[in-house]
């Protein structure tokens, strides 16, 4: 087994529901192996509370989260990044930085829950069933054995991971 520390990036177009509970998850489950972040395109400059409340009700530690501009991850001196991933098609669309490091990227869309309509109880359960979509993907990545791998079997894998 490595003892290598994976850096993530997980990007959303504003970096305030998916791609916050995605990095707060895999710091959760991923910790000593993995640092997790987050970024967005157009960051809204705050953390929904629903995904707050979300994390919270998973018992995830939320503390220091922020909506933050992915260009702070494509700086001197940021974390050099081995993987990121879009979880949502506007920013998979998009022209992204050049990530120090060249990570090895992949495609995790997920429904927008903060875009969701009805009850507070509906809006909720939106915020659930993504996190748990988010959260069965990490445990995937978690599951593989990055360092037995090759680069073309870690790519095929992560991009698998996205479509399930």
């Amino acid at each position: 087994m490595s003892d290598k520390l994976y850096h993530v990036l997980f990007i959303c177009t504003h970096n305030s529901a998916r791609s916050i509970m995605a990095e707060a998850i895999l710091n959760r489950l991923g910790a000593g192996r993995f640092v997790a972040h987050s970024g967005g395109s157009h960051p809204a400059g705050t953390v929904h509370p629903l995904a707050l409340r979300t994390l919270a009700a998973m018992h995830v530690p939320a503390e220091g989260l922020r909506s933050k501009d992915w260009s702070e991850f494509a700086q001197p001196g940021a974390p050099v990044m081995d993987f990121v991933f879009t979880v949502c098609d506007k920013a998979a669309g998009e022209t992204c930085p050049v990530w120090p490091g060249q990570p090895m990227t992949a495609h995790w869309g997920v429904a927008d829950p903060a875009a969701g309509e009805g009850s507070d109880e509906q809006r909720a359960r939106l915020f659930w069933d993504t996190a748990v979509v988010l959260k069965r993907r990490i445990e995937l990545m978690l599951a593989l054995p990055l360092a037995a791998l090759d680069g073309l079997a870690i790519q095929r894998e992560i991009d698998d991971i996205g479509t399930r």
